[in-house]
């Protein structure tokens, strides 16, 4: 038979023993307080305390935290946006008690310093500049809240600016004025290309202008020379040059109306002429070209006699 005591006893235990064992969990830390003042903190694990003498007055989380803020702030230019800022932060293990004890609201803390910094590195920079230099915005955030927070006993692990949002209007004239410059850059490029195709065409055109006179000036040259040889033939055979001059000019002059006749499409008006059409056009040609000397002549001798007058 069990007795009274023995009873009482296990009745005892039975209520004191959840009093006196407690487990703390894996990146965990417990504050353990006597009578409401610190006793000691214990890490992950199982323990023992004094019932209704000692509490476990908080568990500490060793983890590494994030606390999201959107800033609304102003830009050197004047123009306002909201910056969302993430910092990652952690309890230093050595410093439980200053975590716990020193700091009543560790979000709270964070989210002021934040305010703080962004609202005094903002309004220095232009709003492209806030886009480019949004790792330096993260960098002063980290060293601000590290070196405030580390008297807290929290140790600041990151610090980022994840998000920029002007305000609507303003990033629909942003794209306004990205529009026009790329139809800017490619107006530019085709005008380019305009002056370079011109470039090429009218190159191209003088070249073809240079053969097409070079040609032309063998033709002639040519021409002359077979001339000049058929002058020299017929002068074999007892004819003077005049008659060979004409002869030659009446030659040319057939070969030009058996020429247009071969053309379907042409039209060909025959001017009435004499047996010595032949050599009154050659004596026309021969007056011509004495006529167009001696205007040349007078030309020069009057362009002269002004020089000598000025």
């Amino acid at each position: 038979m069990i007795s009274p005591g023995l009873i009482l006893l296990l009745v005892v235990l039975f209520f004191l023993l959840p009093q006196s064992v407690y487990m703390v969990k894996q990146q965990t830390v417990a504050i353990i307080e006597r009578f409401g003042k610190f006793l000691r903190h214990d890490s992950s694990g199982l323990h023992f305390k004094v019932p209704f003498m000692d509490t476990i007055a908080s568990r500490v989380n060793l983890r590494v935290q994030q606390l999201d803020v959107q800033v609304e702030t102003k830009t050197k230019d004047d123009v306002f946006l909201h910056l969302k800022v993430s910092v990652q932060f952690q309890v230093i293990p050595e410093k439980v008690y200053d975590a716990y004890y020193k700091l009543d609201n560790p979000y709270q803390q964070i989210n002021s310093y934040i305010f703080d910094t962004v609202r005094a590195e903002v309004p220095k920079m232009k709003l492209d500049d806030v886009f480019e230099r949004k790792d330096d915005i993260a960098h002063a955030i980290q060293d601000e809240l590290g070196d405030a927070m580390h008297e807290y006993g929290y140790r600041i692990v990151k610090a980022l600016v994840t998000d920029i949002d002007p305000a609507p209007e303003v990033k629909a004239a942003m794209n306004r004025i990205n529009a026009a410059e790329r139809i800017k850059v490619a107006a530019e490029y085709e005008g380019e290309a305009e002056r370079i195709r011109i470039v090429a065409k009218a190159t191209a055109e003088a070249e073809s202008k240079r053969l097409q006179g070079q040609g032309i000036a063998d033709q002639r040259r040519e021409i002359a020379r077979g001339i000049e040889d058929s002058v020299e033939s017929l002068n074999k055979v007892g004819i003077n040059s005049q008659e060979a001059s004409a002869l030659i000019v009446v030659t040319q002059h057939y070969d030009t109306l058996q020429a247009i006749g071969e053309n379907t499409n042409s039209n060909l008006i025959l001017l009435p002429n004499s047996p010595s059409a032949a050599n009154e056009m050659l004596t026309d040609m021969l007056a011509s070209f004495a006529a167009s000397a001696q205007i040349g002549e007078m030309q020069k001798k009057r362009n002269k006699n002004l020089g000598e007058k000025k």
